[in-house]
This record gives C-alpha cells, sequence and structure tokens, in this order.
C-alpha cells in the first residue's frame, strides 16, 4: 500500500480524530473510505447516514408496520 502525506487545515484535522475515536477506526481508514466514496460516486450523504448513531435504538413493538391492531382508527 502506498503512502500520501495531507496536509489538512485544523478545524478538519480535529474532526477527522473525534471521528477517529468515534468509529474505533485509523485515520487512514476513515479517509481511505472517503475516496473510495467520491471516486465511486457513492459520496452523498444519504438519510441512514445521518441518522446511523439512532439506528437499532428504538423500543417499542417491532410490529408496527404489520399487526393490523396498530391500525385502528388510522386515517379517521
Amino acid at each position: 500500500m502506498k503512502t500520501l502525506s495531507v496536509k489538512l487545515p485544523e478545524p478538519l484535522a480535529k474532526w477527522l480524530a473525534g471521528e477517529s475515536r468515534l468509529r474505533k477506526r485509523s485515520r487512514s481508514e476513515i479517509v481511505r473510505d472517503a475516496l473510495e466514496r467520491f471516486r465511486s460516486g457513492t459520496g452523498k450523504t444519504t438519510c441512514h447516514d445521518l441518522m446511523q448513531d439512532a439506528c437499532g435504538s428504538f423500543k417499542g413493538s417491532p410490529d408496527l408496520s404489520t399487526n393490523p391492531r396498530h391500525f385502528a382508527g388510522f386515517g379517521r
């Protein structure tokens, strides 16, 4: 694997360091992932990307969209 040195503005460097700690991944992994997304054209932020920290955190009935009893009075 080749090595590349990059100079970053202070705010971006702080963000990268924070993301590295938060994701428990190296800064290099995060930069590589961002470059791969940019190269493949999938670098656009999705709703899932924005809500990733909340995914799987819902506590409640797992059948809200399928159980007819939850639809009582819906649309009235």
